[in-house]
């Protein structure tokens, strides 16, 4: 894989690692419906004015508008909405580490239904940094029946989803450019989630002034969706899905690394050899999607 995919997977760990505390926080004002058309809108504001900047042409001839919406809510609206609704049953920090499950399904749904290769290597990459995840949080059989199933039904739903749609994207959606496809699946994300809040909530918008609210959703829409969409479809489009979704697994390690510069909470042992098997596994399956890639061509 080249440098820049590795570069892009950090910076988006880092934007996602947050994600889960502002879900939390605007879960007191708004509900999971609410939160994802927030979110979407706010993150197409920004790919908008980007492009508006930068001059990236829309596109809208090129798009599979249809494919696009369909991708949009499987992979943005949906799982956004199953995150939020798991939330107010599980504690954030559980429910970033049940995210961590996208990798696994996404090459299982490669596997099965989109014709991906797997090969011994991209296993023990992702084997190793699972081993990574278990250590880096200290998971054990009894601290997984502590956990709500609602909850955890709504996030395991949310993972699948993600690896649905990161396959979808990448099969269906890759003649655009990365602008284009997070402006197409934002807006679709937008449409989507915006008519099923109105029906199924009560959207108390003006509860988006409130400077806590505000800054959550700066961070969870114009970070989280905005430039964390230009930055994931810039994987799957130069990368693969499996790759993409790898960011899974370094999402509660940075996650505990904003606790520590934010909150000074401390840092053990286990997140150091933790981030290190994960950053190791990731490597290993990076390298056997590029050996796959280079056969190919």
């Amino acid at each position: 894989m080249p440098r820049q995919l590795y570069i892009a997977l950090i910076m988006l760990s880092l934007i996602w690692g947050g994600s889960f505390f502002f879900i939390k926080n605007l879960l007191n004002d708004f509900g999971p419906w609410t939160i994802a058309f927030l979110r979407s809108a706010f993150g197409l504001l920004l790919i908008m004015a980007v492009m508006l900047v930068t001059r990236e042409p829309l596109g809208l001839r090129k798009v599979k508008w249809l494919t696009a919406f369909i991708v949009a809510m499987v992979n943005m609206a949906v799982p956004w909405t199953l995150i939020g609704f798991s939330e107010t049953r599980l504690a954030s920090n559980v429910a970033s580490v049940m995210n961590a499950t996208t990798p696994i399904w996404t090459l299982l749904v490669g596997l099965l239904f989109f014709g991906t290769v797997v090969r011994g290597m991209q296993w023990l990459g992702m084997g190793i940094a699972m081993v990574g995840l278990v250590i880096l949080l200290g998971i054990t059989p009894g601290s997984l029946t502590t956990v709500d199933p609602l909850g955890f039904a709504g996030m395991l739903s949310a993972t699948l989803c993600y690896a649905v749609g990161s396959q979808l994207s990448k099969r269906f959606l890759s003649g655009l450019s990365m602008f284009q496809l997070s402006f197409a699946t934002l807006l679709g994300a937008v449409i989507g989630s915006g008519v099923l809040a109105v029906l199924t909530e009560d959207m108390n918008l003006g509860s988006v002034l409130k400077p806590a609210n505000l800054g959550g959703l700066i961070g969870l829409g114009v970070f989280g969706s905005g430039v964390a969409y230009i930055l994931f479809n810039y994987m799957i489009l130069k990368g693969s899905p499996e790759f993409a979704t790898s960011v899974t697994y370094l999402v509660p390690a940075t996650a505990m690394i904003w606790g520590y510069t934010l909150l000074d909470e401390p840092v053990g042992w286990n997140l150091i050899a933790g981030l290190v098997l994960i950053l190791g596994g990731v490597f290993v399956a990076g390298k056997a999607f590029r050996r796959k890639a280079a056969s190919r061509a």
